[in-house]
């Protein structure tokens, strides 16, 4: 007599399951199929081409009713089982008791919705089954309708080019910093968005739901940013939850999924479970290579093959919009003993990753490009030493065995009528002209042909050209990139940034052809300031490309303490501010308080987890951080001017705390140190600072570009004006035209010596429109910048996430 199997669920998994039984012993099990769904097995990650009009549903069903009849099963389609009798062994559903002798849970999973108010409004839906496609195909079928995708993951890029595809209107809210995080780097997830982008869909990132907005029906999506996303329809594809109620209620050990050993028994020796709902050595599945490999070994199992066991397996994910080209695997984050080869072409869109450990592959991106992953792949899975094709591996195997194409030789052979700068449309001919006329260097080619000259990516191609074409008699000149991650120096890569309108690291990255994936801890915070500069309105800051002080809002010393500085305007206190930091030097048992040369009072070791307490008391007396660890305005010194001194000429102080508030928050290129001396007798050492006022009878001398530092210079001048406002015009602009055109590092003097102080004097002072110009610029990211990271820091939200020891939170956890 046959044994019955009873299995609850009718996806892929079990579908591989049956296939696999009836190949081994098709007469083996007494078969009964339970299915939730009003249809049998059919080919789930083809919903997306199905939603996209590419394919019918028949065209994916896998195992129709003629092929369940032919082999015996008996199917429950539209019955979903609401309990399980381990002591009876059967299982209970709306038809009445199944009594089974082995029993297998393929449940699948189910889509979590974030839990937000609206959540369960009519027009939210998941995307897992065919009924979630037709319910999605009814709100496309109107014109004009819009949909709001949350999560930008694999299921919901797929959603989200399918409805886009349908005529719908489509937004993507993700909540981490790129798209498909798990599986791409921010490099490719950058390349992902701008494809997405360039077909009509708008995704945004760091997108925070507060709530989905409606009353009988959804109507809008409203992030925490407070930006409201009209919507007719809300696909929840923030991720996946493991249907785990039948085994929980049956007493199975049940974790984030059903916990199956190798052999894909539960704890009972009599029930099995396979697919999305278990959870094996910890990892939970949701892709269909794994799940069909926990079929074939259960399969074994239940046909008396003891010795089958499931191995995680190496699990590779491709994205199915049709034109574009993804693939990701293995380990995509570089930690310590990680090295990586990268690979970029951006006039193609193509960036490509290895991921390398010991000489052998453990993760591998490409975008743009994927026909060697099954290559790459191959050689992951095998763990394969790569040591002798090391050089040529990132090109595939096509140059496995040997150096790729001299790059000369594929120059040489362009036609005349290539383009080679695309910016300015300057063709091969056009250069080759040009040398033959005498331009023999790319500084001269730039001048004849403007080749290069807009936002430079083509430079290295006109490089080639140039030793093309002139042979020994050019030499490459050397590269000076500003790190190990790429040639491009810091004017190369700002004016790229506004050429190009590029407003993310990745961006810029993939767009200059970066040699690593994400960087290093010399250009990102160079790119961090430059597109933060250029950008003000879009780009966020990203305080994880700063230096440990940036980062922390305090000087770290040498014991692991830090340093508080509160900002004095112009040098001024007050009682109660000094009474309130008087106070705070004895509540956090301030070791040593400083009097500084900027005019400042400073509270030396002050321990990490009291700087958000220590900022709060100064905050309530008034106080603001002094910026004393930022590239940003310093101090602004002064002397007491003509309210108290009977040689001021003028109001020193009040003019000097009038910039400072102005200009105080704004990020540079470097640090910069302001004063303002109220005569010539320049008692606030105004001639040696990166900007200085010097008060005179007549009105006010501007200095600018002075050092005393390691360096020691005077200031040079730059303008003469009679009122304050004309000063602060000046010095605004000065400021701004320095933060646009400064190479990262590089203070005042240092930049004006580069670009000569009369084209600065030209810029600020001889053009009034471009002076305000230059303000209105540093106002609109003052609007954005002119605040004290103290307070936001210093609130309680804030402070429990990011300064509270992380024992107190774990303990506090566990309580």
């Amino acid at each position: 007599m046959k044994e019955k199997l009873v299995i609850i669920g009718a996806g892929m998994a079990s579908g591989k399951l049956l296939e696999e039984l009836f190949e081994r012993a098709p007469d083996r099990y007494d078969i009964t199929l339970f299915g939730a769904e009003p249809r049998g097995n059919y080919n789930r990650i083809m919903l997306s081409p199905v939603l996209a009009g590419e394919k019918t549903y028949e065209e994916i069903v896998t195992h129709d009713d003629a092929w369940y009849r032919a082999h015996g099963v008996t199917t429950r389609f539209g019955e979903p089982v609401v309990k399980i009798d381990r002591k009876n062994k059967r299982v209970i559903s709306p038809g009445g008791a199944t009594p089974y002798d082995k029993l297998v849970i393929a449940t699948g999973s189910a889509a979590f919705f974030i839990p937000v108010p609206g959540k369960d409004l009519p027009g939210v839906i998941g995307f897992r089954d065919m009924d979630d496609v037709e319910t999605m195909l009814e709100a496309a079928g109107e014109a004009g309708r819009r949909a709001v995708i949350i999560g930008g993951g694999l299921l919901g890029l797929e959603a989200a080019a399918a409805l886009k595809a349908r005529g719908m209107e489509v937004t993507v809210l993700h909540l981490m910093g790129h798209l498909m995080e798990r599986q791409l780097d921010p490099a490719a997830g950058y390349l992902l968005q701008k494809a997405l982008e360039a077909r009509g869909i708008e995704v945004i990132c760091n997108a925070h739901t507060k709530a989905i907005l409606g009353h009988e029906r959804v109507d809008a999506v409203l992030l925490e940013d407070g930006s409201l996303h009209p919507a007719d329809l809300v696909v929840m594809a923030a991720g996946i939850r493991p249907e785990t109620r039948l085994a929980v209620e049956a007493g199975l050990r049940v974790e984030r999924g059903i916990w199956v050993d190798d052999a894909m028994q539960t704890t009972d020796p009599d029930i099995f479970a396979l697919g999305e709902c278990v959870e094996h050595r910890q990892t939970v599945y949701g892709l269909v290579a794994p799940l069909y490999d926990m079929a074939r070994v259960l399969a074994r199992r239940l046909t008396g093959d003891r010795d089958a066991a499931f191995e995680p397996p190496a699990v590779s994910t491709k994205l199915k919009v049709t034109g574009i080209d993804l693939f990701s695997v293995g380990e995509i984050a570089t930690d310590k003993g990680h090295e990586e080869i990268v690979f970029r072409d951006p006039g193609r869109g193509i960036y490509k990753r290895l991921v390398i450990e010991d000489n052998r592959i453990i993760g591998v991106v490409l975008y743009g490009d994927t026909a060697d992953s099954s290559w790459f792949f191959a050689k992951l899975k095998a763990g394969e030493d790569i040591g002798p094709i090391r050089e040529t591996l990132i090109f595939g195997p096509a140059f496995a065995e040997g150096a790729p194409a001299d790059p000369l030789s594929a120059v040489a052979a362009l036609p005349p009528e290539a383009e080679i700068c695309g910016c300015n449309g300057v063709c091969k001919g056009d250069i080759v002209a040009a040398i033959e006329g005498g331009a023999t260097d790319l500084a001269a080619i730039r001048a004849t042909t403007k080749a290069s000259a807009s936002c430079g990516t083509c430079t290295g191609l006109v490089e080639q050209v140039l030793a093309a074409t002139l042979g020994d008699d050019f030499r490459l000149p050397e590269k000076k990139g500003i790190c190990p991650c790429t040639d491009l120096g810091h004017e190369d890569i700002r004016r790229l940034i506004k050429a190009r309108a590029l407003k993310s690291m990745p961006a810029v990255m993939q767009e200059a052809g970066w040699k690593s994936s994400c960087g290093c801890h010399i250009c990102r915070p160079a790119l961090n300031f430059y597109l933060l500069a250029e950008w003000p309105l879009e780009y966020a800051d990203d305080a994880q490309s700063r230096f440990v002080n940036e980062r922390n809002h305090a000087n770290i010393q040498k014991d692991g303490t830090y340093s508080v500085m509160p900002r004095m305007w112009g040098g001024m206190t007050t009682p109660a501010e000094l009474r309130a930091i008087a106070d705070a030097a004895e509540k956090y048992n301030v070791p040593a308080v400083k009097v500084t040369g900027g005019q400042r009072i400073d509270l030396l070791g002050v321990k990490k987890e009291d700087l958000p307490s220590i900022w709060a008391d100064l905050n309530a007396a008034g106080m603001v951080s002094g910026h004393a660890y930022s590239k940003g305005l310093r101090t602004v010194k002064t002397c007491v001017g003509s309210d108290f001194c009977r040689f001021g000429t003028q109001d020193s102080t009040g003019l000097g705390i009038r910039l400072e508030k102005i200009l105080w928050g704004s990020w540079t290129p470097h640090k910069v140190k302001l004063a303002v001396s109220g005569c010539p007798r320049n008692c606030a050492e105004a001639t040696c600072k990166d900007v200085g006022i010097v008060c005179v009878d007549s009105g006010f001398e501007i200095g600018v570009a002075g050092a005393a530092g390691m360096d020691l210079k005077k200031t040079e001048p730059l303008a003469k004006v009679e009122t304050e406002e004309e000063v602060i015009e000046h010095v605004t602009a000065f400021i701004q035209l320095y933060r646009e055109n400064a190479a990262y590092l590089d203070r005042p003097y240092k930049w004006v010596a580069k670009v000569g102080m009369d084209w600065v004097r030209a810029e600020v002072v001889e053009k009034a429109e471009n002076r305000r110009a230059l303000c209105e610029r540093f106002e609109i990211s003052q609007s954005v910048y002119r605040k004290d990271p103290w307070a936001e820091q210093a609130g309680e939200e804030y402070r429990r996430r990011k300064w509270e020891p992380l024992a107190d939170l774990t303990r506090e956890a566990a309580e």
